[in-house]
This record gives C-alpha cells, structure tokens and sequence, in this order.
C-alpha cells in the first residue's frame, strides 16, 4: 500500500492527517475520528500480509487484547474494522515522542527520570500482567512519552493471553536487543520475560546503549543467552551502586533470579528513588558491592541501532551453541573447600552465640529495605508480606514480633509491607458539571489535575467531555485525573454584514450559527433598517454566541418645515417627507391672490420648530368663491 494521502477516508469515518510512521507489520497514521470528533493514531495491516490468516488473526487478536487493557499507562484501543482488502485498528493518539526518540535525542538519562519512567512501564505491565496478558516485545520504541514525560505503553501486537500463542515452537517473535534469554532459545516465556525486556529498557536510558547487540539478531540472540551485561556504571559513572544492582538483577540469564514480578521491581526501584533524594545512595565508582565478577566474560555492545530489527527466526529449543570453552582447572575442588568453611563458619557463629536474645527493634514506618538491614545487624532473620495501605508503597506497617520483644538471636521478623493503595477504576463522569465530577472523582480516591478546555459543540460548557485517562480504567488510588472540560462550542468566522437591510444581515448571521440581537439607532444619514454596525465586527466567535446589529431608525422628533405660500399638493408632499401627517381647512377670500395656496398652518414652522414623529399639521388653505376684482 502506498502512503496514504492527508484527506483519504477510511471506513468512512476516520480522515487521514498524516503519517506517523511503521511497524513490523502495519503503518501508523494519525486520523481524525469524524463520529466523535477525536484524533486517533490509525494502525492498517500491510498488504502483503492481509491474506495471511495467521496474520490477520495476530492483528485481530492485538485489538481484543489490548482493548481490555484500559489503564493509564496503557494506549487504548477504540476500534478495529476492514477496509480496502486489509485491517486497521484505531488507538488512542499520543501527543508526543517514542521513547527510543527520547534516548536517542536526551541519553543518558538521569536516574531519577530513569527511574520514574521505567516505573510507569512497570505499572503497565502489572496491570498486563494481572490480567494474564504477556507483552513479549516491551522495547522503547513501544513505549511513547507524552509532552508531559508520562509513559504509555503501545503494542499489544505479540501479546499472550491465557493460553493462546500465536508463535510455533522455536520461533523468536519480538527486536533481537529487547528479547529474554528464554525467549531467544524459544522457550515459553512468563512474565519474568517481560521484566528481562524492561531491565533493558532501564539499562539503555542509563548508559544510551542496549547491553547486547550485533551484526545480526542471530548474534544478538546467543549474546542475550550466554553474555553477562557490562555493568552499567562502566558506561556512565553517574549510575548509582544501587540502581546498577536492582538493573542487573532484571537481567539475571535465569528467570528465577530476576525479580518474579513487576511489584517487586517497582518496589526495588523506589528504594533506590529514596536513596537518591537522600543523598544515602553510593556511587558505582566508590564500591564494587554491586559489580559483575571479575570471571564474567564483558562485551561492550554497540550503540543500538536508530530502528527497530524484528526477528523471525527459528533456533532450536535448548541451550544455544557457544564457542569452545577454553580449557580449565577442575572446579569441584575449591567448590567444597568454600562449602566447608562456610559450613564452619555457621557452627563457630552458633556455639558462641551461647543462646543469645535481643530485644526487637521499632522498624515500623520506614522502608523495607532499611529495616531488613537494620534487623539483620541485630543478628534477626527477616521474611515480609505484603498488604494494601494508605502508606507509601515499600512501606513496614507492621511488624511480629511486636517492637521491644525479647527474642532469640537469629529469630525470624515478619514485616508487614504496604503495596500501595490499591487500585481503583476512573469513573463515568462525562456530562456533568465540572464541580460535580470533581467531588465524584475524589471520592473515588484520585486527585484531579488543573482542567483542560477544549471547544465542543456537544456537550454544554464547563460540562465534562471526558477524562484523561478515561472513564473504566484501572489506577492506582490517589493518582492524578484530569477533567476536559467544554468552553463551549468551537469559534468561526463572523461574516461582515454592515450597510445590508436588516433582514439579509439577520438572515447570514444565523446561517452561520449566530444569534442576533438588534438595536436601533436615530439617524437621518442612512435609510430606516439599515445596519449600521455590528459587534463584534470581525474575527471570530462562539458558534452559537450573539452578534449585536446596530441598525438605522428615523428620529423621532422631527422639524416641521415652513409650508406656507405652497399649493397644497407641495405642502403634503413637504410634511411627509418630514414624517408629519396633515388635515385641511378652507378659508375664503376676497381675490383671487392665495388662492389654492396654504395660508397659515398650525403648529407653525421653521428652523426651530419640532415636532413627534407623526403629528398632525393643520394647513389652511385660502379658496377665492366670487368674481374676480378687475
């Protein structure tokens, strides 16, 4: 399929804007959506795939799967249909960047944004991953960063539900760079691999490269089974110990040594948040608590590529082909003696122990972390479980043994952890009154952010449009929500109408979908109904607003002209013109001097002789009956 042309109508309702660009198998526009007057980011199948079921069936299932997913960090699916021999899918338009485009433009980061975007990939994955949906090609260039540094989550494209998998045995699905270990040898995957591909994600915002990369995604592949990472902090010196070590461990070959779900590694990032803020978090370069051994064969990758490189490829399950190890010593060896003094150690710890109590320290209120390291300073073992609170999440809300109880050295604390508030569902709130929304939504348990107007012909002003996110998804309890509230109908044009009747300049101002209101304005300048002037005159206004015509009338006092010495035909004429009316009265004369002329008139006239509008002027005019004098 050629581009398609800014204008071109799709199914009849959404209008092509422009292209936004292409995917591994669909290209993307930006559209407008003439039914509900929104902009939408357009997906349509590539041709050449549109008569592949396995495809179109993949593509389908994209929009049913990503359409249940309605939450903040989760672009959302509107629509999905068939046009022109092919499919599209209609998502929700994201104002903004990629965030490969951020890392190629900002890399690296710094930790703390670092950090606070890979948690709201993590957010969107949690909320995936609950739902038993499995992204399997998390990339930053399916991550898109709005004007506003909040991260959306796109592409649902490859995704597991349940127990469908769209995938035969072996096949690798996804961008070399991002891949899991597992997913690279074509074993199942879980949510541990998505994990893996975020930890990537984190990686490349820290250092502005992937940890892995080749000539080709065969090598990329066998990097990502059999290479250890090249520690962050070796390619940017900023990286913190801590936040080097929580990226590493997401990168663990093995998916049980990752963290086993996206809690956790949100939980472990914001530890090292608070650190940061703290100024508690040790640099990469002053400890080397957090390094990779010193064995681990280090490849430093490449700059990743400015594009995408899906893969496709088959490599059989199992273990992926190295090359020869070189020759070494038996190992078994020194693995005993190290299990034997470790062994020893324990026994020497426990017989001088003799028996030992401490009194359990008051750790409620802090973090997790911090007092797990201050119990097991005081020789206590530490095991936690987690609840919903109010409090921060990584938060110890409780403790047993209680704080201040005698117990035997070594004896087990179970920590109480909060996980966070909870998560709410955004409710319906379209169409009522700002201020009414705003009470629903906080006792709802969010926070509404500043209102944002937008013009709407729909929905009566200052009434609300809808909701960012919408209305049916799934936040955390005390997030932010913002209300877009209509300013009422949009702007247009008023038209000129100045010097028309009154009537036509009515009757264009209402085709345009104005009121009108009329004033009138005494002048002897301008014919009766003429429009005088307007307001406002030019510009634009709200569709539906009034427009104010100031329209010409006649005075309604008039001066009552002079009309005596005039036949009595000249002398109405006269009057009317003056807006003034007239009777007659005859008088006789004598002669015929003044005959048929007007002889006196009442009220008189002159210059200064004014009369209402109307009135009645009495003109007497003189008739001559007798013969004439000679």
């Amino acid at each position: 399929m050629r581009d398609l042309a800014p204008g071109t109508m799709i199914d009849d309702r959404y209008r092509i804007v422009t292209r936004l660009g292409s995917g591994g198998m669909a290209d993307v526009y930006c559209a407008e959506d003439n039914q509900l007057g929104r902009r939408v980011a357009l997906k349509i199948l590539y041709e050449r795939f549109a008569e592949d079921e396995e495809f179109v069936e993949r593509f389908r299932r994209e929009a049913s799967h990503a359409a249940g997913l309605q939450h903040q960090h989760v672009v959302g699916v509107y629509d999905r249909g068939e046009w022109n021999g092919t499919s599209y899918i209609a998502m929700e338009y994201v104002d903004g960047r990629t965030l490969k485009q951020v890392i190629q433009a900002e890399a690296p980061l710094e930790p703390l944004r670092a950090i606070d975007l890979a948690v709201q990939i993590l957010r969107a994955a949690r909320f995936a991953h609950r739902r038993g949906v499995i992204h399997r090609d998390l990339k930053p260039h399916n991550v898109m960063i709005d004007v506003e540094d909040r991260a959306k989550v796109t592409d649902f494209g490859i995704a597991r539900a349940g127990a469908s998998d769209m995938t035969q045995t072996g096949s690798i699905m996804g961008t070399a760079q991002y891949l899991s270990p597992e997913q690279a040898q074509g074993h199942p995957v879980s949510a541990t691999s998505d994990i893996y591909s975020i930890g990537i994600v984190l990686y490349e915002m820290l250092t502005g490269q992937v940890p892995f990369d080749g000539d080709s995604p065969v090598t990329v592949a066998l990097k990502q089974v059999n290479t250890p990472p090249t520690p962050p902090s070796q390619l940017n010196p900023d990286v913190p110990a801590p936040l080097e070590a929580v990226t590493l461990k997401a990168l663990a070959k093995d998916p049980a040594d990752r963290y086993p779900d996206a809690e956790a590694f949100m939980a472990a990032l914001d530890e090292v948040r608070q650190q940061i803020i703290d100024g508690t978090a040790p640099s990469s370069q002053a400890t080397t608590a957090f390094a990779a051994p010193s064995t681990a064969l280090v490849v430093t990758p490449a700059r990743a590529s400015a594009t995408s490189e899906d893969l496709w490829g088959t490599i059989p399950p199992g273990p992926l082909e190295e090359p020869p190890p070189r020759e070494r010593r038996p190992w078994w060896p020194w693995a005993l003696l190290g299990t034997l003094l470790v062994a020893a150690a324990i026994v020497a710890v426990i017989l001088l122990s003799g028996g030992k109590t401490v009194r359990v320290p008051d750790v409620r209120l802090s973090s997790s972390t911090r007092a797990s390291t201050r119990l097991h300073s005081d020789g206590l073992e530490v095991t936690q479980q987690s609840v919903t609170s109010s409090r921060l999440q990584g938060t110890v809300v409780g403790q047993d043994p209680a704080p201040g109880a005698e117990v035997d050295e070594g004896s087990t604390v179970t920590l109480t952890v909060s996980s966070g508030p909870g998560e709410a569902q955004v409710p319906d709130v379209n169409d009522l009154g700002r201020n009414a929304a705003r009470k629903v939504m906080s006792k709802a348990g969010f926070e509404v952010r500043p209102d944002k107007l937008e013009p709407s012909e729909t929905v009566v002003k200052n009434h609300v449009i809808r909701t960012n996110p919408p209305a049916f998804s799934q936040l955390d309890i005390g997030s932010n929500v913002q209300l877009v509230v209509s300013s009422g109908p949009p702007p247009v044009e008023v038209p000129p109408v100045t010097d028309q009747t009154v009537d036509d300049a009515t009757a264009t101002l209402r085709d345009a979908g104005f009121k009108v209101s009329v004033v009138n304005k005494e002048t002897e300048d301008a014919d009766p109904g003429t429009v005088l002037e307007q307001a406002p005159s030019t510009g634009q206004a709200p569709k539906g607003s009034t427009v104010t015509l100031t329209v010409a009338s006649a005075p309604k006092t008039v001066t009552i002209p002079d009309v005596t010495g005039e036949t009595e035909a000249d002398a109405a004429a006269a009057l009317a013109v003056a807006g003034l009316k007239y009777k007659t009265v005859d008088s006789p004369l004598t002669s015929e001097d003044g005959d048929g002329t007007v002889i006196t008139q009442d009220p008189p006239g002159g210059p200064d002789a004014t009369a209402k509008r109307g009135t009645t002027v009495t003109i007497t005019i003189g008739r001559f009956s007798g013969t004439p004098t000679p």
